[in-house]
């Protein structure tokens, strides 16, 4: 029983809202889809509660475990070395390996077998450990619980991987669906239940669904006990919104449609529980359809790396040529010596046929020269890659405290390729924003409230260093009295408490002590938070909006906001305010705003909507009745939605209320500035109806509303057109769809940093624009082109025609961007979603992505999953530029799998994206910080490391050859066989890896900073082809200048006292020393941010030869061979070993010294002037030049926070240049209107102002100083001043004249001039400052002529102390709020240090 009244109370509360039947879902032509089944695509038989006759074929299908890991225990082997083996370098060791085991290998097998084996084996190491979170990840999915039917009634707890298809499961409320379901049955009585599809589509809003009428009664477990039914239905497929089939249950046949249909990783909400059968499971749901295999990425940098292999085994390939012919030809002309002849033939020695011996020699110069190839290289990358990896994962400024989430590397093999980002391609919802409405503003009878400052207006007004001025509604000539003074309540007071709230500050001051209700009530409003409501408005909170005269229209406007939903009170037990549900999030705001300003909505029943409204004559709260009549539905081609009601109250009156004359010309003017803040913006408007005319109509509409047919849909639209016309306009509403924190910030910094990005969403075009605006991807004075079908091409749907249309818009679009004079000008491009598929046809694709590279923002709406992965792939392959995918649900995983780097938001519990994503975020902000920070770090790490790697193989391989050269082409080896396996594994390899994990050009702070550094990675300088052959030629020198510096010390004499010379052992181990120095030595001066590890990796790499070659040589002989006690009996007794070593390190390295030190002092990098300037501390000692450099260094961005501050300064600039006009004039003695003036862009220059200034002043007698010098230098003067200065000095000018006036003073009328008026201004500010304490002190100081009269008509007389204050208020200061420092003195001081 108590079961039953729950499911009652849920009834009243949720499900009868929708049974209007124009409410529910229907499918546009069941007959025809349910001819399909039984034919290909459509044959798959689902026996409901029955899955043990899914066991066996031809009824079985695949387990509901899902796994998204790359192996398996059988495929893991030979994938991963298809994966080693498909780069060069590891194909060619594999080759001179096999060779090794051959006679003709110069060294021993173990030498060249083991490095490889240990360089494939840790490479293999690392995938199977990344693969291995995949599945730990795949094994916590699968072994969620859910409740599935056993026998007889009977729900036991299953695990997902355990459920198979038929299986009848019970989900309760806020549970994920483990498969795609048939909706049985819920905990409403007809069946409803709603579910959100965050992780599918990231969008937050609730989806209904409604089981069969057949299958209602099925609502407690005890019912399942003899259930049973067949469905057969499409074949898997990955359409998320479609779905064709029937059910057949107790003999009858049932169609089945998409409402029916709950799809996996879709979360129950606000219902109960729901019985479901599985229909598809697995792989086979339409989610994992969606995501298709991770594609096996490398990176640009990689795949580049592999051409500079192709360069080295090109060199490898000349040198060995070069011996094999040097040897031919030594061979040859030894065939001559016969006392040189051997014994035993030597293939490889054989003077009969030197030919044979050369190419025998080519193959072993192949495996001996191997070591300029970097075998080391690779598992160097990986092993830095996987370290670069945890420390982006354990980044703590990427961690999200509100989801306890932080940034995850899913794979390290792209971590270089953050660094090189071009373009990113970013979802809407769920990723930029919060998918969270906030009522922000609105306009009520053409007023518009909720402040008109925004955080551009402020950040504008900082850097300009001026006060924001207040925008105030224009008033009506016609307004009455009441009006006018209700505007005037919106003081310079309101500006500063907005100023305050949009700055984050709680404790906003009141100054207008006149008004203590407006301060009591500010103090309030700043500190009160409401989630969805953003509002600041003293005029309307707390009620204050019934002491207006137009409380009239305000009642009917929140009446309306209040009725006009299809929402659902919640109750909130910690406050007595109501929580609110609705399909859309729009509709919630508006019941919590309709709540704050005195209209709670807190019932509702299937035919009644109550309200708690405020009664502007009482104060109080009275409640009503309306009874619900009609409810028309919003659609797309209508655009509004209406609700039909009666006042129970007045039972006659009958209205219609619409959020969808006589201020709409003001009304439009509030409506595009709250567009152009990136608002989403609705109407609101009403109108009564006679109940003859309401009958009449709702006759029609019900007929319309019954009728079967494809035209059906047709006559509804008619029938609601009838009736919403004629409608009185209340006024309009600005909401905003909130971004996540730091969205902002983050796009603001991404485009100084040179990357453009592209909003691809399925929205319509009007919220697109909005959100384009909100987060600074538009701005106003960016052009914009529409890329769209117009109606009538639409309607013929030609493809001929649609594509003729859209190249001709493409076409004429940039033609218009060619044309345009002026470079700087932004473009952007907004495409609807049926234009974009026309457009990314091939046969207009190169036009459309022509245009669409060369604007500076994209915007596409109305995308599908399909077209936002096509994009991203013809994005990629037409600009060639690096391209990041970001997105949060199912739908984003094409686009995120294409793009060279995908990225996944995980914060908002969405599974699908980040299971395909490469790096997976808890918000978009992190991004900012995952590419300029940590991209350009590792692209600079690995570039430095490859270039490193490609110089020290150089050194070390081409001493080979010169010595081949020496002992013409003997093909011996100068080193010992041990010294050339550890010198790539051991004694140069760890300095790698510190440089790869360690360096920072510069610290993260600095590099946010200074964005424009990310540009490097762009353009990539540090990889070019000029810096690898650079490299190249350094490690060619330092070869030839260790070979021949050794071969010069150590041949001619003998290098010990004993006489002994050097042999081949000898000589050998010291040209090695010396090689171990130099590359050691050379990382140290690479490496710009040392630490410790790195000190003990490069200096320990040193010492380590050292202990490797006392340990190697004490070895028996049978084992250290050539290395037996060379160090302690040999070379290390001799001085001129270790004098040599340091001259020949020294010599080898000064090549590369010196380039670096011309370099930056003739052509220094971005990176190297910020680097000397934090090293001479120049931050914190010339914090202004640091400034001044992280100014320059910002690149002049089209899009971003900071364009749009831009923007709005020069729109700042112009509007103060034309005030500035206005003010001139009224000095000068002009009159008439600004707005009558035609607009001029900037003040005319000096010279103008002379006739002016003669033909004001031509009736006084005294003008000397007026046409004289001075006129330019008053003209500076004006232009210096600020404006609460020129507006005091006007009312100054207004007071002597007064004062002359009224005392008759006609002759200091007459000889009242400028200077005059100026240098009065200028004293009366000293003496108000208090640093002239006696206007009488400097009266005899100046020479013009009315000077003493103005100051003594301003002193007043003597003995009257209130002379001084009553000026004060005549000109309007006010000494408590007088700044200390004039308004533009600091802007002023740093353009002098400047310049």
């Amino acid at each position: 029983m108590h079961e039953s009244s729950r499911r009652t109370r849920g009834k009243l509360r949720w499900s009868k809202l929708y049974s209007f039947s124009c409410l529910r879902p229907h499918t546009s032509d069941p007959d025809s889809a349910q001819e399909l089944i039984g034919q290909p695509g459509f044959s798959r038989v689902v026996f409901c509660n029955e899955p043990q006759l899914h066991k066996r074929k031809p009824y079985k299908y695949t387990s509901n475990s899902v796994s998204t890991k790359k192996y398996t225990a059988v495929t893991f082997l030979p994938k991963a070395l298809f994966e080693q083996f498909r780069r060069v370098a590891n194909l060619y060791f594999l080759l001179t390996a096999a060779l090794s085991i051959t006679s003709l290998a110069p060294v021993k097998p173990l030498t060249l077998i083991g490095p490889l084996v240990f360089v494939v084996g840790i490479s293999m190491l690392k995938e199977a450990v990344e693969d291995w979170y995949r599945f730990l990840q795949d094994l916590n999915v699968n072994n969620r619980t859910v409740k599935a039917h056993a026998e007889n009634g009977l729900f036991v707890d299953k695990l997902w991987r355990e459920i198979s298809v038929g299986d009848v499961v019970k989900v309760k409320k806020d549970e994920y669906f483990s498969s795609d379901l048939l909706l049985l049955s819920s905990s409403y009585e007809d069946g409803v239940c709603y579910v959100e599809t965050m992780n599918l589509d990231g969008e937050t809003s609730l989806k209904i669904k409604r089981c069969l009428e057949a299958t209602l009664h099925l609502n407690e477990d005890e019912k399942f006990s003899e259930f049973k039914a067949t469905t057969r239905c499409e074949d898997p497929n990955p359409s998320l919104y479609t779905f064709v089939g029937n059910l057949e249950f107790e003999s009858k046949i049932y169609p089945l449609s998409p409402t029916q249909i709950l799809l996996r990783d879709s979360k129950l909400r606000n219902t109960d529980y729901v019985y479901g059968a599985v229909i598809f499971s697995g792989h086979d749901t339409k989610v994992v359809r969606n995501s298709t295999m991770s594609p096996s990425k490398r990176s640009r940098l990689e795949k580049k790396m592999d051409k500079v292999i192709y360069l080295l085994f090109s060199m490898l390939l000349l040198i060995s040529l070069v011996t094999s012919i040097g040897s031919s030809v030594v061979i040859k002309s030894v065939s001559q010596w016969w006392y040189l002849s051997l014994e035993d033939s030597d293939p490889l020695f054989d003077p009969s046929n030197p030919s044979k011996s050369g190419f025998l020699q080519f193959i072993r110069a192949l495996i001996l020269y191997g070591y300029l190839i970097p075998i080391s290289l690779y598992v160097s990358i990986e092993i830095v890659k996987m370290l670069q990896a945890r420390f982006i994962n354990k980044d703590k400024k990427m961690y999200d405290e509100a989801t306890c989430k932080s940034v995850q590397a899913r794979t390290s093999n792209l971590n270089e390729e953050l660094g090189q980002v071009e373009i990113i391609l970013s979802d809407k919802t769920g990723t930029l924003t919060c998918n969270q409405m906030e009522f922000r503003k609105c306009s009520i009878a053409g007023f518009s409230y909720g402040g008109n400052i925004n955080e551009v207006d402020i950040a504008a007004s900082k850097r300009m260093n001026t006060e924001t001025e207040a925008y105030r509604s224009s008033i009506d000539q016609s307004d009455t009295t009441s009006q006018s003074l209700e505007m005037s309540e919106f003081s310079v007071v309101d500006i500063i408490a907005q100023q305050a709230i949009l700055r984050g500050h709680e404790n906003a001051d009141n100054s207008n002590a006149r008004n203590s209700r407006l301060s009591d009530v500010r103090k309030e409003s700043v500190i009160k938070v409401i989630k969805g409501f953003n509002f600041r408005d003293d005029r309307l909170m707390n009620n204050q909006w019934i002491y207006r005269s137009d409380f009239f229209d305000m009642t009917m406007f929140f009446r309306v906001m209040a009725l006009c939903h299809t929402g659902i009170p919640v109750e909130d037990g910690q406050t007595d305010k109501l929580k609110y549900e609705a399909e859309s999030p729009e509709e919630v705001a508006f019941l919590i705003a309709s709540q704050e300003f005195g209209f709670q909505f807190f019932q509702r029943t299937q035919s009644l909507m109550t309200l708690k409204e405020l009664d502007p004559s009482s104060g109080k709260q009275v409640k009503r009745e309306y009874k619900l009549l009609n409810l028309l539905e919003f659609s797309s081609s209508r655009k509004r939605m209406s609700v039909i009601v009666r006042d129970e109250d007045a039972s006659s009156s009958i209205g219609l209320q619409i959020n969808g004359g006589a201020y709409l010309e003001s009304t439009t003017s509030h409506l595009s500035n709250y567009a152009e803040d990136g608002f989403r913006t609705l109407a609101f408007a009403y109108r009564a109806l006679e109940l003859a005319e309401y009958e009449q109509w709702n006759s029609i509409f019900t007929q319309a509303r019954t009728t079967v047919g494809p035209e059906r849909e047709e006559l509804l639209e008619h029938a609601t057109e009838m009736i919403e016309k004629e409608l009185i306009l209340l006024g309009v509403v600005a909401v905003e769809d909130k971004l996540q924190k730091g969205v902002l910030e983050c796009i603001d910094k991404l485009a100084q940093a040179g990357i453009k990005i592209w909003l691809l969403t399925g929205d319509k075009k009007e919220t697109a624009i909005n959100i384009g605006f909100s987060c600074s991807l538009l701005r106003q004075d960016m052009k914009q082109f529409h890329v769209c079908l117009s109606k009538e091409t639409e309607s013929k749907n030609h493809l001929k025609d649609m594509k003729e249309e859209i190249l001709h818009q493409i076409e004429s679009s940039y033609q218009v961007m060619c044309q345009d004079n002026n470079k700087d000008s932004p473009f952007a491009l907004v495409v609807d979603g049926r234009a974009l598929e026309i457009a990314l046809k091939s046969d207009v694709r190169g036009q459309f992505l022509q245009l669409a590279v060369n604007c500076a923002s994209v915007i596409c709406c109305r995308v599908s999953p399909k077209h936002k992965a096509l994009i991203t792939r013809l994005v990629k392959k037409h600009t060639g530029k690096t391209t990041l995918a970001i997105g949060d649900g199912a739908n984003d995983v094409g686009m995120i799998q294409e793009a060279d780097i995908g990225v996944g938001i995980s914060g908002m519990e969405g599974m699908q994206a980040i299971m395909a994503s490469d790096f997976s975020l808890p918000q978009f902000r992190f991004l900012e910080r995952l590419l300029i920070v940590h991209g350009h770090w590792c692209y600079k790490r690995i570039s430095k490391m490859v270039l490193y790697s490609v110089y020290k193989n150089i050194a070390f391989g081409l001493t080979l050859f010169y010595y081949e050269i020496l002992t013409n082409f003997s093909g011996d080896s100068l080193y010992d066989d041990w010294y050339m396996v550890v010198f790539n594994v051991f004694l140069t390899s760890m300095p790698v890896i510190s440089l790869g994990v360690f360096e920072q050009d510069v610290s993260s702070d600095v590099c946010l900073q200074f964005p424009s550094l990310y540009r490097q990675g762009q353009r990539n300088i540090i990889f070019s082809w000029s810096r690898v052959v650079g490299w190249i030629l350094n490690g060619i020198v330092a070869a030839s200048v260790i070979f021949l510096a050794n071969v010069y010390i150590f041949s001619p004499a003998a290098f010990r006292q004993e006489g002994h010379v050097a042999d081949i052992t000898q000589f050998g181990a010291i040209m090695y020393t010396c090689i171990i120095w130099t590359v050691n030595c050379q990382i140290a001066l690479i490496i710009t941010h040392f630490t410790w590890i790195q000190h003990l990796f490069i200096w320990g790499s040193i010492l380590l030869w050292y202990i490797f070659a006392l340990a190697y040589g004490a070895l028996p002989p049978d084992y250290s061979q050539r290395g037996f006690k060379i160090l302690t009996e040999s070379i290390g007794a001799a001085p001129l070993y270790w004098v040599a070593t340091f001259l020949v390190t020294t010599a080898a390295l000064l090549p590369y010294f010196t380039h670096i030190a011309v370099q930056r002092l003739l052509s220094p990098m971005d990176d190297h002037i910020i680097r000397e300037m934090k090293h001479c501390k120049k931050d914190v000692t010339e914090n202004q030049m640091w400034l001044r450099e992280q100014r320059n260094s910002q690149r002049s961005t089209q899009v971003g926070f900071s364009a749009r501050v831009d923007a709005r300064i020069r729109s700042f600039k112009e509007g103060l240049s034309l005030k500035r006009i206005s003010i001139y004039n009224n000095l000068l003695g002009f009159s008439g209107n600004l707005k009558t003036q035609p607009p001029q862009p900037s003040p005319p220059p000096a010279a103008a102002y002379e006739a002016k200034i003669s033909q004001a002043f031509s009736h006084m007698d005294n003008r000397q100083d007026i046409l004289g010098n001075n006129s330019p230098e008053i003209i500076r003067w004006l232009c210096n001043l600020s404006e609460s200065e020129l507006d005091m000095l006007i009312r100054l000018k207004s007071l002597i004249l007064h004062r002359a006036k009224a005392i008759g003073h006609d002759e200091l009328a007459k000889n009242f001039d400028l200077p005059t008026l100026r240098a009065v201004g200028l004293l009366l500010m000293e003496y108000l400052k208090g640093k002239v304490k006696d206007l009488s002190q400097v009266q005899g100081l100046t020479k013009l002529v009315a000077f003493p009269e103005c100051c003594n008509l301003l002193k007043g007389n003597p003995g009257e102390d209130s002379s001084m204050e009553e000026l004060k208020a005549c000109i309007g200061i006010d000494e408590r709020k007088r700044p200390t420092k004039r308004p533009g003195e600091e802007a002023t001081k740093l353009k002098k240090q400047r310049f």
